[in-house]
């Protein structure tokens, strides 16, 4: 067997190693979660005022951007965005504190992401065979940045589109939006961390593709079926007007042929892999012809 094929060195381990092995990678994790949280439970101000109540500014960066985009396509003022004035309300004793904590662990997760899966590559990579340590040597890097780009679309692009959509309906003229804190922080954490996830499809199917569950010749055939479901995925997490479920649609269906692509790439590879193997194994002289090679010797 060829030195690809063999795996990394390392001495053989119990279950129970196994476990406490991986209860550390977990503790280290969490430890890295409510260590940036810490520092994001100190930074008050910053979080909440610049960070969760941006959205409500009309110098936010989205508006800005759709504003500009307007100006460039000579349409005037058409895309311009401004936020819609509501009143933020709290009638928990305890909820403001709640909705400290809870924001400080929520951005404390989404830095320490990373980390957290530099943490999972170390428990997983003792288990993969040499070559497979080289083919996904960078997953670390690559889910990061599939998972902040994600957390950046939320934020920027599905948050305030939801904001404004959800602030200004109205069944009927009687009723005044006085929004609750918790659920202005629910819309925004839940928009951002779903959208990071999702965005990690490419990864999901590299891996589902490397064990053999995906092909890209299945992902084609259910195409249709795959944009059923993202448009389902769609309504169920943003507001129910077309514009943002478009917004949330286009992306991820995109994120879908390029997992096609990933598909294709790895189930290349692994042809190319079988054929070497099966090559080594041909030009491998047998067993009789080494004991006969030796007798003449």
């Amino acid at each position: 067997m060829s030195t690809s094929q063999e795996a990394a060195p390392q001495g053989e381990m119990s279950f129970l190693d196994h476990l406490e092995e991986l209860r550390w990678h977990v503790i280290r994790s969490i430890i890295a979660i409510i260590a940036i949280g810490i520092v994001m439970f100190v930074s008050k101000r910053f979080v909440f005022d610049v960070i969760i109540f941006g959205p409500r500014e009309s110098n936010f960066a989205t508006y800005n951007l759709f504003c500009n985009i307007s100006e460039w396509l000579q349409l005037g003022k058409a895309l311009c965005l401004q936020p819609t004035k509501f009143e933020l309300i709290n009638v928990d004793i305890t909820g403001q504190f709640i909705m400290h904590l809870k924001v400080s662990v929520i951005l404390g997760f989404i830095v320490a992401f990373p980390y957290i899966l530099w943490e999972v590559w170390r428990f997983i990579k003792p288990g993969l065979l040499a070559n497979e340590q080289k083919t996904t040597r960078g997953f670390v890097l690559i889910s990061s940045l599939l998972f902040m780009i994600g957390v950046a679309f939320g934020y920027y692009i599905l948050s305030p589109f939801s904001l404004n959509f959800f602030a200004t309906y109205s069944i009927s003229s009687e009723i005044t939006n006085r929004i609750a804190l918790s659920s202005y922080i629910a819309i925004i954490t839940t928009l951002t961390l779903a959208s990071g996830i999702m965005f990690e499809l490419p990864m999901v199917v590299y891996f589902l593709s490397k064990l053999g569950l995906l092909t890209p010749s299945l992902m084609r055939a259910h195409r249709r079926h795959a944009l059923v479901v993202i448009l389902i995925i769609a309504a169920i997490i943003t507001p129910a007007d077309v514009w943002t479920q478009v917004l949330v649609s286009v992306p991820v269906y995109f994120l879908y042929e390029i997992s096609i692509l990933v598909s294709a790439r790895v189930q290349k590879n692994a042809l190319k892999e079988e054929e070497a193997f099966d090559a080594e194994l041909i030009d491998a002289p047998s067993s009789e012809e080494t004991t006969i090679n030796k007798i003449d010797q």
